[in-house]
């Protein structure tokens, strides 16, 4: 039986094993994989976007048929050309729509409240920054269409309010009470008041003017039993607000994130654990004031937790990791920029949990502290579930790190390294490096560095690199045949969907045109690599053909031709960032949009070579909606406009 006979359904399930850039692909091959690749991803509820633009109003109709559940709809406002579009996705896809976003949008209240009752199957609701839509206080304040909307949103589980400055508690009660199901709801940047008590010795919560905490505890005394998630992130909560919110009669939270909340307190976390044993998801980034004592009180009686996120806490240090061991669950991990944290006691930890540790995400970035010796035992520890690690910003690893990862993290699907600045060509070809390379490196090294505040910028030449006496040897060992002598090559990474390599400056053609060959890579950052010419380029292009995202920028040895022979093998890519290449020249604008066909942003900021003239002719040309950084383009005297 030939694959075009396949019932749709047969072609959908197996579509269901690939990444969605290659469901995207199979839809091509003819009307029945078209229609079961849409399917498939449908299932998956993945978003699509709808810009407020006439061109828009034929896509509404094409994916209605589709029966699309989730939209995201930009660049709303009260023109003509918005009412035409929210008109047209009422009609065409508002009774199967589950999931709808108008993040950051002008929409006019007439407009949403046409579209909402249009929607009577919503489970999820984005009105993230649309501040004109409550700026006037009056949304759903009619009866009738108080009622009507409370029908339409019977359904909603999923309301976000984040930085949406003028709500207040009348316009929040009327959103609450049409939406009896809700169950995760983010308040994050809103004008919430936590001291001052507007209801004195009244319970008429219906202020026109304010956001109070007061009606946020009415609000979950009424739905304790329903409410899971809560996000109060960048606002004034206090640690009293904190303890009052978490001994709410019967809420049992499973999400509580509280990111950028500077004045929790310790002794708030430890309430905050006590009374929500059942948290899954807690999210404590930026809530400066925490200690060790925090952490080891979260370790100890949270032990359901699944992700939890420590990023940017100054005070901790390794002694608040020991009791990670208690969590027996978690599977993702964020500790960057806790800069007096060495994941010793994280590497201790781990050994000591019985079976293996589950953790699937670790980002340890800017941990200056992290030493190879560390990595290596989490490479370890973590063989079988690690999928993303985050090591950018460990100034202090090296190519051991490297190969251990190389050796025992098999199963990566995400490897940040950017500004590991002593990674080199060996550390990435799994070659060990011979003592006179080693000796010849620390006499290079003796010179000026790349800084993170000074690097290659143009400000300041790198060291010079002695490749001709190193190529050779590398060379040799590369070709080296029979058993194998040494460790692991980044290329056994052979499920990498995302690498970050930027501001590595040490490395060179040598390991990237060998080692980046990832048929799954998406996403590809080489951007402040200097030494890198068009051999890696075109080498990269030829052996990663399903790159997305490709960020090059300030390679100052890239050059047309390189540019002329990989776009024809980059036919997936979307992003491309080239800022600073100054050897690229209208003829690499010109390859890459005859080639290019999905391309939908480009960076050719500080780029000499190519003029503002060059950037509108090329967008001109460009068969679909692009977004061109031009910044500074022909050669601008960065000296003076900085």
């Amino acid at each position: 039986m030939e694959t075009g006979e396949l019932p749709v359904e047969v072609i959908t399930h197996i579509l269901n094993f690939l990444p969605v850039p290659d469901r995207k692909e199979a839809s091509l091959v003819n009307r029945s994989w078209y229609f079961a690749a849409q399917d498939s991803l449908r299932q998956e509820s993945i978003f699509y976007n709808i810009p407020a633009s006439s061109a828009s109003l034929g896509t509404i109709k094409s994916l209605s048929r589709r029966r699309v559940c989730s939209i995201q709809l930009t660049n709303l406002d009260s023109s003509s050309t918005s009412r035409e579009v929210i008109k047209y996705v009422a009609g065409y896809l508002g009774p199967q729509l589950r999931h709808l976003c108008l993040r950051g949008s002008n929409i006019t209240e007439a407009c949403f409240e046409e579209l909402l009752l249009a929607c009577p199957c919503l489970t999820t609701l984005d009105l993230s920054s649309c501040n004109s839509l409550f700026m006037p206080g009056t949304l759903l304040s009619k009866q009738e269409t108080f009622l009507r909307a409370q029908k339409a949103l019977g359904k909603l589980q999923d309301l976000n309010l984040s930085s949406v400055r003028y709500l207040s508690d009348l316009t929040f009660n009327r959103l609450a009470r049409c939406a009896p199901r809700l169950a995760k709801l983010s308040l994050a940047r809103c004008h919430v008041t936590f001291e001052f008590d507007a209801y004195h010795g009244s319970r008429d919560y219906n202020s026109s003017a304010l956001l109070s905490f007061r009606n946020l505890l009415h609000f979950l005394a009424e739905r304790a039993g329903r409410v899971r998630s809560l996000d109060l992130s960048g606002t004034s909560i206090s640690s009293q607000a904190v303890k009052s919110l978490v001994q709410v009669e019967n809420l049992r939270l499973h999400e509580v994130v509280l990111q950028g909340c500077r004045d929790l307190s310790d002794e708030a976390v430890g309430v905050l654990c006590q009374h929500q044993p059942c948290l899954a998801t807690l999210d404590l980034s930026g809530c400066s004031e925490l200690t060790d004592r925090a952490i080891l009180a979260l370790c100890s009686r949270l032990p359901d937790l699944r992700c939890l996120m420590l990023g940017k806490l100054p005070r901790v240090t390794d002694a608040g990791f020991q009791g990670v061991s208690h969590l027996r669950h978690l599977q993702s991990l964020n500790m960057s920029e806790c800069s007096f944290v060495s994941s010793s006691e994280l590497v201790k930890a781990l050994g000591t949990i019985e079976g293996r540790p589950q953790l699937v995400s670790l980002n340890v970035a800017f941990c200056a502290l992290l030493r190879d010796s560390s990595v290596i035992a989490l490479a370890r520890a973590l063989s079988r579930s690690l999928r993303v690690l985050d090591l950018s910003s460990c100034t202090s690893i090296t190519n051991q790190s490297i190969q251990a990862i190389s050796t025992h993290l098999l199963n990566l699907n995400v490897l940040r390294l950017a500004w590991c600045k002593e990674l080199t060509d060996w550390g990435l070809l799994g070659v060990e490096q011979p003592k006179e390379a080693r000796d010849h490196s620390k006499e290079k090294d003796a010179g000026p560095k790349f800084s993170r505040n000074f690097g290659n910028m143009g400000f300041f030449l790198p060291p010079p690199q002695d490749l001709e006496r190193e190529a050779p040897i590398l060379a040799d060992l590369t070709k080296q045949e029979g058993p194998q002598k040494y460790p692991a090559s980044l290329n056994t990474l052979t499920r990498l969907r995302e690498l970050d390599l930027t501001a590595c400056g040490k490395l060179t053609d040598t390991s990237i045109a060998k080692v980046i060959s990832f048929p799954e890579l998406r996403r590809l950052s080489l951007s402040l690599v200097p030494n890198i010419t068009d051999t890696s380029l075109t080498a990269v292009a030829r052996h990663c053909r399903s790159l997305e995202h490709l960020s090059l920028s300030h390679c100052v040895n890239l050059t047309d031709r390189g540019f002329a022979e990989a776009a024809g093998t980059l036919p997936r890519l979307q992003h491309l960032v080239l800022a600073g290449c100054n050897q690229l020249t209208p003829q690499t604008l010109k390859a890459i949009g005859r080639e290019c066909r999905q391309l939908k942003c480009l960076d050719v900021s500080m780029c000499s070579g190519i003029s503002m003239a060059d950037v509108e002719l090329f967008q001109s040309r460009l068969p679909l909606q692009t977004s061109i950084h031009s910044r500074f383009v022909g050669g601008a005297d960065l000296s003076v406009t900085l």
